[in-house]
């Protein structure tokens, strides 16, 4: 047995937040131990195919042995992806033991399982699969809004892991800059990022939105003399797309709205690079760990709520919870996230984005973590993971 991982296999769902956390441990992983990582597509099945194998059939795949994981591969779909494991843990003359299946996400997590058993490897889930639950992965990272499972295979993170690797963020940066250059005259510690979200079931970002959360940004920002770059989601309606190119156009000190409607150019990693101060919309979790990652100054813009029905209920349950009455797992929707933020702002990771607060000066360094806390829980994970190994 290997005291680490040779060999990592990336499986994704092609949800592209699931991807990016699997290639951040993946990347800590592979940096720190040499590990190629392959990243494999597993099947998507759907309607009733989905139900049968990924409800049904997929509550008996822990008590399995390996035959039993490559006929349910088999039948799921995955001869193909099965082959080319096998193929490359020959080539690399992989033992057992000596390679991951990593994945993010429900439904790879079935196919992580399954062909860690049938090929003799080990498993690693991130976040808490629907059907499997934690406990039959080697190895299961929660973030502890989620209030996973105190099991000794369970590592609980604040917020989920993400691929943004702080020593490439300069570049990225720079790349940015290429295609948007900021003043030369600019400061590059006033340079000022927003990441706009979208509707989904508990959020919504309207044109109204726009004007009323955005219009305070800009106008501080001219007075602050900063260099703005904004980019929205692929959720955000065209009303408030629509809404961005009106505002911003009387502001010529934005050098950059990215409209993600138009461009499937992920340029959020350049904005982490390139500014020190990043507003964040709520609905936006994994851009607000990015930019923590990254040591920004953040500031989380607050929402409208979707439907006032569905969070009554949300608060009704986290009522009970603060009571005791229920288990914190119950709690879901805004105030489980809101669990999120009020831990990283009481770590001095975030700040809520109030009025007055706009104004402050952001002092003399591009990071704000330079010497004090950083949290970069993709390199925690992947240090755990080899940690725990050989145990």
């Amino acid at each position: 047995m290997t005291a680490c991982p040779a060999l990592v296999f990336l499986l994704s769902d092609g949800i592209r937040g699931h991807l990016f956390q699997g290639r951040g441990v993946a990347g800590w992983l592979s940096r720190f131990t040499g590990a190629d990582v392959v990243e494999l597509d597993v099947p998507r099945p759907t309607g009733w195919e989905r139900t049968r194998l990924f409800k049904w059939k997929a509550r008996f795949l822990p008590s399995m042995d390996g035959a039993g994981a490559v006929r349910w591969i088999q039948e799921a779909g995955g001869s193909s992806l099965l082959d080319r494991a096998g193929q490359e843990l020959a080539t690399r003359n992989c033992g057992e033991n000596s390679a991951l299946f990593l994945s993010a996400g429900s439904g790879a997590a079935l196919f992580t399982l399954a062909l860690a058993r049938a090929t003799g490897q080990k498993c690693c889930t991130l976040m808490t699969p629907s059907v499997l639950g934690t406990a039959p992965f080697d190895f299961a990272v929660v973030p502890e809004h989620d209030h996973p499972e105190k099991r000794e295979n369970v590592l609980s993170t604040l917020g989920a892991p993400n691929a943004i690797f702080p020593d490439e963020l300069e570049r990225k940066g720079w790349e940015l800059a290429q295609k948007y250059p900021p003043r030369e005259t600019g400061v590059r510690e006033n340079r000022w990022g927003v990441l706009v979200g979208g509707d989904d079931a508990n959020y919504r970002v309207s044109a109204e939105w726009v004007r009323r959360a955005l219009g305070p940004v800009l106008e501080a920002g001219a007075k602050a003399d900063a260099d703005i770059y904004i980019t929205t989601s692929r959720r955000t309606c065209p009303e408030a797309e629509e809404e961005l190119l009106r505002l911003t156009g009387s502001h010529t000190n934005v050098k950059m709205l990215f409209l993600a409607s138009r461009d499937p150019f992920n340029p959020v990693p350049g904005m982490l690079g390139l500014c020190s101060r990043i507003f964040v919309t709520e609905d936006s979790v994994s851009m607000v760990s990015e930019a923590v990652t990254a040591g920004r100054e953040v500031f989380l813009l607050r929402t409208e709520r979707q439907n006032r029905g569905r969070t009554a209920l949300q608060e009704t349950t986290a009522f009970l919870v603060r009571k005791k009455l229920l288990p914190g797992s119950l709690l879901w929707g805004i105030p489980r996230f809101d669990a999120l933020f009020s831990s990283l702002a009481s770590r001095g990771f975030l700040k809520e984005a109030h009025y007055d607060r706009l104004y402050t000066p952001i002092g003399t360094s591009v990071s704000l973590h330079p010497d004090g806390p950083v949290l970069n829980e993709a390199k925690r994970t992947a240090e755990w993971i080899m940690e725990r190994w050989s145990k």
